[in-house]
């Protein structure tokens, strides 16, 4: 499946905002280490931090699929979208 830009930029922004998700839950929750969860507070979080494990794979094989169509290096098309996403996000 092709890829553009943009949509490579959307699918960080999305795991961008699941990350942040899941941080707010660990700063409400406490460390999943702790084990301090109620069972819907960790069944929260386990769906928060799955569902942003895979926006995160997903993005990751978009950007290796883009980078193997346009013949760049995957390193540089990653900075991009990164670099795209952070000024998308401070407008």
């Amino acid at each position: 499946m092709s890829h553009t830009f943009e949509e490579l930029v959307a699918k960080q922004l999305a795991a961008d905002a699941a990350q942040a998700q899941v941080q707010e839950l660990r700063d409400a929750y406490g460390p999943p280490a702790e084990r301090g969860m109620t069972g819907a507070q960790s069944g929260t979080y386990e769906t928060a931090l799955r569902a942003w494990r895979d926006l995160a794979r997903d993005l990751q094989t978009a950007v290796s699929e883009y980078a193997r169509d346009t013949g760049r290096p995957r390193a540089e098309i990653e900075a991009e979208v990164e670099r795209a996403a952070a000024g998308t996000e401070d407008s």
